[in-house]
């Protein structure tokens, strides 16, 4: 009996996986080292001075607002199809699903899920801290500005910080914290720098931010990736616990298909009422009224019976042999 199951396409992609269940060596897993602890320390004090300077109106906000009278848009206007385009580059779902899909092939490449888990880690915590900063500032953008000088803040807006700048700071800077060499590091962490900083000018330039919201979302995602090495422990956990669950679940599945089928026992229709002093086997159920009462022999084990006479029937005409008859008349 075949009791084997046919693969699917999710087995195949663990069976993948399976095949080198160690990390490759030459992958290193950044730690939180005192020159990255001290970098985001930098990085957190100059986020609450920002907005610091922002809730107290200070020179920030004139220079936020002189920047939206020079309304970039029209003094440019040639470049404004481009910058529309190149926007794209810092929203959530685009962005996210081109990572996703590169580091998709790397995890398949690297035999680790890793990749994706860190990216995931790293977006949950983006929509948790920008998320929570934008509706608690409730800052409003220079379209919707009241008052001229204004900080714009507590007023129901959510644009502070950017939040295509700090997306495309996470999205991007992945790549280079994911990196597996030193010099593919340097390389893609100037590329992230240079595109979310091309990607916070261009909101800017399209006026629905203010150059300070751009600042404050820079600082926001270099905060996000500073961090990622504390999170470290809990994506290896997570990993660990998938392919345990990959496990179990494959384990249950082999077990279904090849469980014999039980085989159904009669039960007779009524049973005999016991008594309290009665043991287990005094209260078995009655036999069918259709069998012998007593125990039952097998074939084989019956004594054989030798049949008495003919085996044809007796005839009143018929005599037995040796005997004289009178002559007919």
């Amino acid at each position: 009996m075949r009791t084997e199951r046919n693969l699917t396409r999710l087995d195949r992609v663990f069976a993948r996986l399976d095949r080198e269940p160690e990390r490759p060596s030459h992958i290193d897993v950044p730690k939180m080292s005192r020159h990255r602890v001290a970098l985001f320390c930098a990085t957190l004090a100059f986020y609450l001075a920002i907005v610091w300077l922002v809730v107290i109106t200070s020179w920030l906000v004139r220079l936020d607002w002189q920047v939206m009278f020079f309304r970039p848009y029209q003094q440019w206007s040639e470049i404004h199809w481009f910058v529309d385009y190149y926007v794209v580059l810092g929203q959530r779902g685009p962005t996210a699903v081109m990572v996703a899909a590169w580091l998709g092939w790397r995890s398949w490449r690297q035999h680790t899920l890793r990749p994706l888990l860190a990216l995931g880690v790293s977006l949950l915590l983006l929509n948790v801290t920008v998320g929570a900063a934008k509706i608690g500032m409730g800052r409003l953008g220079p379209h919707y500005a009241t008052t001229i000088g204004s900080n714009e803040m507590g007023l129901g807006g959510d644009i502070f910080p950017s939040g295509h700048t700090a997306n495309a700071v996470v999205t991007w800077g992945i790549l280079a914290y994911l990196a597996s060499t030193p010099r593919a590091r340097r390389w893609l962490s100037a590329l992230s720098a240079v595109t979310s900083l091309g990607v916070g000018l261009a909101t800017v330039y399209l006026g629905t931010h203010w150059l300070s919201d751009v600042i404050l979302g820079w600082a926001a995602g270099l905060l996000i990736l500073l961090a990622l090495p504390w999170f470290e422990p809990l994506i290896a956990r997570a990993e660990v616990w998938i392919f345990d669950l990959r496990d179990r679940w494959r384990t249950r599945g082999i077990t279904t298909a090849s469980a014999p089928t039980p085989v159904p026992v009669p039960v007779s229709i009524k049973s005999r009422p016991t008594s309290p002093d009665e043991t287990p086997a005094a209260c078995s159920p009655r036999a069918p009224v259709y069998l012998a009462p007593g125990q039952h022999t097998a074939r084989s084990e019956r004594t054989p019976v030798t049949p008495v006479g003919g085996r044809r029937p007796p005839h009143s005409d018929r005599l037995p042999r040796g005997t004289t008859t009178s002559a007919r008349p």
